[in-house]
C-alpha cells in the first residue's frame, strides 16, 4: 500500500460535488460541433477525467455531472455511476450555457442543503498536494475561490488585494484588470450557496455569473481566497491553443516523472475508495494502452 494513500473515513464529509461540463464548446469548433469539449482528449485522457480527479482527491464522493441536453448519453457511457470507482455520479442538463453560478440553481435538489465544490470541466489542476488544503473546507461557512496570477487577466474573473492581502474586488473579465489574480474555475460554497445563487440576477452578458455569487460573499464579509503556491498548476482548456498547451504538459510531466495526471483509477485508491485488487480489476482491460500497466505498477 502506498505510503500517501489517505483513509475512506475522513471523506464522511456534508459536502458534495458538481462538475460543470456544459456549453457548446463554440471556441474549440469545428473539432466540438458533434463532440462534448470535455469529452476530448488531453493527452491520453479525455478531458473531464481531469476535474473528476480533482474532485476525488479533495474528499468529494457524490458529483452530479451537469451537461449540455445532447451530450449526457456520452458522459453516461463513458462514466456510468462512478461504482467502479467507489463513488456516486448523478447526472442533470444545462439547457443553455447560461452561466457557471446556474450550475448551483441546477444541482439544488441534489445538494439537499448542503455545501458545495464546483468544478468546471475544462479546468485541469495539478500539484504537490494540491487537495490537502480544501478538504478542511467540508464544514465551511461562506465561500472559499482560489486566485492564480496569469498573463492574461482580462479573459478571467479577477480578484484585486490591498497591501495586506485581504481582497478589494472581484470583476468579471474586465477590460483593465485591477490586477493579474485570476479566479480558477474550482469554487467552494456553504448550504446558502445555491439559494444565493437563485437570487442573482443576469448579467451583462446575459448570463448568472460566478464573480456575482462570488461578490455577494465578499460583501457579506464571508469570502475566503486561497493564493495557489508556485507548486501548483492551473490550466484552463478552452481555446485550441490552450488544448495544446495542456496536453503538451501532461505529456511531459507524464514521460519525465512516470506519473499521471488526472488519472481517476489512481485518484480513487489513493482515497482509499478502492482497494488494491479492485484496481487491478480496472487495469485488466486497459493494457493494450498502457494506461493499465501504469495502474498494475501504483500496486504491485
Amino acid at each position: 500500500m502506498a505510503p500517501d494513500r489517505i483513509p475512506a473515513d475522513q471523506y464522511a464529509a456534508p459536502m458534495r460535488g458538481i462538475l460543470l461540463a456544459g456549453g457548446t464548446g463554440s471556441r474549440l469548433w469545428p473539432m466540438t460541433r458533434s463532440v462534448s469539449k470535455q469529452l476530448m482528449p488531453i493527452y491520453d485522457k479525455p478531458m473531464i477525467f481531469y476535474p473528476l480527479s480533482t474532485l476525488i482527491s479533495i474528499g468529494i464522493r457524490e458529483i452530479l455531472v451537469i451537461t449540455a441536453p445532447a451530450d449526457q448519453d456520452p458522459f453516461a457511457r463513458l462514466l456510468g455511476d462512478g461504482s467502479q470507482w467507489g463513488l456516486r455520479l448523478s447526472y442533470a442538463v444545462q439547457p443553455r450555457p447560461d452561466g457557471i453560478a446556474q450550475a448551483l440553481v441546477i444541482g439544488e435538489d441534489f445538494l439537499g442543503g448542503r455545501g458545495c465544490a464546483l468544478i468546471l470541466g475544462d479546468n485541469l489542476f495539478h500539484g504537490m498536494n494540491f487537495g490537502s488544503w480544501a478538504r478542511s473546507d467540508m464544514e465551511l461557512s461562506g465561500a472559499h475561490v482560489l486566485a492564480c496570477p496569469v498573463a492574461r487577466p482580462s479573459a478571467y474573473g479577477v480578484v484585486e488585494f490591498d497591501a495586506d492581502g485581504r481582497v478589494l474586488t472581484l470583476e468579471e473579465k474586465p477590460a483593465r484588470p485591477r490586477s493579474r489574480y485570476a479566479v480558477p474555475g474550482l469554487y467552494f460554497y456553504d448550504s446558502e450557496g445555491a439559494k444565493i445563487a437563485k437570487s442573482l440576477p443576469r448579467g451583462a452578458r446575459g448570463e448568472f455569473e460566478i464573480t456575482a455569487l462570488n461578490e455577494y460573499y465578499l460583501r457579506e464579509r464571508s469570502l475566503r481566497v486561497t493564493v495557489m503556491d508556485r507548486g501548483s498548476v492551473w490550466l484552463d482548456t478552452g481555446t485550441v491553443a490552450d488544448l495544446a498547451r495542456a496536453a503538451e504538459y501532461v505529456r511531459v510531466v507524464e514521460e519525465r516523472q512516470g506519473v499521471k495526471i488526472g488519472c481517476v483509477e489512481e485518484a480513487a485508491w489513493r482515497a482509499g475508495l478502492i482497494d488494491d485488487a479492485h484496481l487491478r480489476r480496472l487495469a485488466e482491460p486497459l493494457l493494450s494502452s498502457g494506461y493499465g500497466d501504469y495502474l498494475l505498477r501504483l500496486v504491485d
